[in-house]
């Protein structure tokens, strides 16, 4: 019999912050860093990605539309390629990189693309708009000078129910021109 006190423990920004009260043997400890902080727990081989970064990491920009990766909502960059975080188990992300919607900004400065749809009016409910960052962001470390085509193919796999897609197409190419003249490649 396992006590709470030798349970595993979860790090993240340097402390020890208890993410799970005691292993059982059906748990999987699993250690990853997402949005650049280390990361260790117990979990469920059958906890999706989604549901880990959502309810253990309390990171709820990643969104749960479909659960069947047809929406695009739960969108996060897995070592910077895009991936379906509700297709995705937890485990299977044991030892990787990932960065959420929540990554993408510097704090409370908003990354150029984040500005982009700001000013463009890229969203209205916004439910999509953490996958289509995600999506747009990871694209445009691939193709700095995209068309508005390569955009709209890039960003099919993202439904949107709410803009009709001419404000996003709009604000990921802004903000490819603003990164391109300043340099700054943050997406």
């Amino acid at each position: 019999m396992t006590s709470a006190s030798d349970a595993p423990q979860a790090r993240a920004l340097g402390e020890q912050q208890a993410l799970d009260e005691h292993e059982t043997p059906d748990e999987h400890a699993i250690s990853l860093h997402v949005n650049g902080q280390p990361f260790s727990a117990s979990v469920e081989p059958r906890l999706t990605l989604a549901d880990f970064l959502r309810e253990r990491l309390n990171l709820t920009g990643t969104h749960l539309g479909c659960e069947h990766g047809v929406c695009g909502a739960c969108t996060v960059l897995l070592e910077g390629a895009p991936v379906r975080a509700c297709l995705m188990f937890a485990v299977q992300a044991d030892g990787a990189q990932l960065t959420t919607v929540e990554g993408l900004a510097d704090g409370e400065r908003l990354s150029t693309l984040q500005q982009s749809f700001q000013a463009h009016h890229a969203l209205q409910c916004g439910f999509c708009t953490p996958g289509i960052l995600t999506t747009a962001h990871a694209f445009l470390k691939t193709n700095p000078s995209p068309t508005p085509d390569e955009v709209r193919h890039a960003l099919s796999g993202n439904l949107c129910r709410c803009t009709g897609y001419i404000p996003i197409v709009e604000a990921v190419l802004d903000a490819a021109a603003i990164m391109r003249t300043t340099g700054v490649a943050d997406g």
